[in-house]
């Protein structure tokens, strides 16, 4: 307390007592910074009650002298929520999140698996999840098709696929993921293929016919998936393929990749994944 708040506080504490107490000064000191401290806490309470009141809409309010506090506004009423729905579903619903579960959509994220698999070169198996698994219990062949954006009035979706690709003893993976024309990625073909999954690496550009595809050779510090290549075609859609040797930790390693880094470049390329 400086010296007028003190001063204030003595005099408010002798004036409200009758008759005057014994001259103590320790006590007098006490009450005072008891006052002082009083008067504190209920004019900070009292502004946290017009805040509230002013949020939730009250014109006024009263404080303990008589006094009646006026916010100057009420202030801007609540934005309505205007979060469009997910798209609609096959059942004419809109879906229950980004993930199509049926429908059109969900079709292509078949047919992407069934492309992804088909392209598994002589020498290498694509060995199958155990009958009656359902999709969140399968990791051997994986497909999701996901709302990305609406961009222009236009849905924009992408699309991924993940096959297992064994030989001997040894399981990897190759990875095929799609994106609707009108995405937001780069055009560059080594930037292109820096956006994939966020990994970043060693790129250099494959020439395939007249098409120029980026391809990551050696992961920076990702030890996710080995090599990928990426293409943007001429309408918009970008495919990546991607490699690993090692599906998970459960299971060994292939000795060598599936996939040349030509082969890996010709195959985003391929008709087969541009999806339309």
């Amino acid at each position: 307390m400086n010296e007028d708040e003190l001063r204030e506080g003595l005099r408010s504490e002798m004036a409200g007592v009758t008759p005057p107490p014994p001259l103590s000064t320790g006590a007098a000191l006490g009450a005072a910074r008891r006052t002082h401290f009083r008067r504190r806490a209920l004019w900070a309470s009292l502004g946290s009650a017009a805040v509230v009141l002013a949020v939730t809409g009250f014109a006024a309010v009263a404080t303990p002298d008589g006094h009646v506090y006026e916010p100057a506004g009420q202030g801007p009423p609540a934005a309505p929520d205007t979060k469009e729905p997910w798209p609609t579903g096959p059942d004419g619903q809109p879906q229950e999140d980004r993930t199509a579960r049926a429908g059109s959509k969900y079709d292509l994220g078949l047919r992407l698996l069934s492309e992804a698999v088909s392209v598994v070169p002589a020498g290498f198996t694509a060995p199958e999840d155990p009958p009656g698994q359902s999709a969140e219990q399968r990791t051997l062949r994986t497909n999701q098709a996901q709302f990305e954006d609406k961009v222009a009035g236009v849905d924009v979706w992408s699309y991924s696929s993940s096959v297992a690709v064994a030989q001997g003893k040894g399981t990897g993976r190759v990875i095929v993921e799609v994106h609707d024309a009108g995405n937001p990625l780069p055009t560059e073909p080594c930037a292109l293929a820096q956006q994939f999954w966020g990994m970043r690496g060693e790129c250099q550009v494959e020439t395939v016919g007249t098409a120029r595809v980026g391809v990551v050779v050696r992961p920076t510090d990702d030890e996710r998936l080995d090599q990928w290549s990426a293409y943007r075609h001429p309408d918009g859609a970008v495919v990546f393929v991607a490699q690993g040797a090692r599906l998970d930790e459960s299971r060994p390693a292939l000795s060598k990749l599936p996939f040349s880094v030509a082969q890996l470049a010709a195959l985003a390329v391929d008709e087969r994944f541009h999806l339309k």
